[in-house]
This record gives structure tokens, C-alpha cells and sequence, in this order.
């Protein structure tokens, strides 16, 4: 029998996810940070991007805007700006965000917190478009 530990990933608006999981992989402001059950208490801030939550073999990608996480005894919690499931994202919207992103950055003529405001919206247009990405990747059901 796999050990497992309950994550909980909510947003101001809403629970996003609640399961059962084998590992967590979320997006620290200093690197990737790996979480499996048993997993000593912790309290981090995270960055916008990729969310990986493994279920055995399994893998489910949501993206997040940044936020907190804590590690309890018990659970796993995600307290989230921002979380889209891979199938939510819409990747016409996300890649012109990214382009306009891209623009601004380009110019340089944009006040430093403008510039501060389009690198984070890059970045976060990226980890979606990354997310949505693996979700067209990920293997379906044969045809019927």
C-alpha cells in the first residue's frame, strides 16, 4: 500500500482540489520543492507556476499565481492567489497575454513597476501555457 497525504489547493474563491496524493511538487520561491507524506512542518511562500500533484503513476498539473504553502502533520494546503486546472486554461488568452507581456518588456520605456508588473505576468502566462502544454501531451483514451 502507497502512502498518501491530503492536499487541499484554495483560492479566495474556491477549493480548487481535495484528495488523496503521493506527492506534491510546488513552485518555492527558491527552487521546486518536492513534498511526500510524513514530510516535516513547513511554512513557504510560492511563486507563480507549475503545481504537480502525483496520485501513484498519475499526474494532474495546475498553475498558480503565487501564494502559500504550509505542510501539517495531517495535510498538505495551498493557499493560492491564484489556481486553473490544465483543462481550464483558454491558451489563445494566455499566449496574447504572454505577447503583450513580451512587448512591454521589449520597449523599456514603461515605468520600473510596469516592468515589475509584466515580467510576473509573463512568468505567469508561461506556467500556463507550460501546463496547458503537458494537459494536450497527456495521453487519452484509445478511440472508440
Amino acid at each position: 500500500m502507497t502512502s498518501t497525504v491530503r492536499l487541499e489547493v484554495v483560492t479566495a474563491e474556491k477549493l480548487i482540489y481535495s484528495g488523496e496524493v503521493t506527492a506534491v511538487i510546488a513552485p518555492g520561491v527558491e527552487g521546486e520543492l518536492g513534498i511526500l507524506p510524513h514530510h516535516a512542518r513547513l511554512m513557504t511562500i510560492l511563486q507563480p507556476g507549475q503545481l504537480t500533484i502525483k496520485k501513484g503513476p498519475e499526474e494532474e498539473f495546475l498553475v498558480i499565481g503565487g501564494g502559500y504553502l504550509e505542510v501539517r502533520p495531517d495535510k498538505v494546503i495551498v493557499l493560492a492567489d491564484t489556481a486553473e486546472r490544465a483543462e481550464e486554461i483558454d491558451v489563445a488568452r494566455a499566449e496574447e497575454a504572454r505577447k503583450r507581456a513580451e512587448q512591454l518588456l521589449k520597449e523599456h520605456a514603461a515605468p520600473p513597476q510596469d516592468l515589475a508588473t509584466a515580467e510576473a505576468a509573463l512568468r505567469r502566462e508561461l506556467a500556463r501555457l507550460k501546463v496547458a502544454e503537458k494537459r494536450r501531451r497527456k495521453p487519452g483514451p484509445p478511440p472508440a
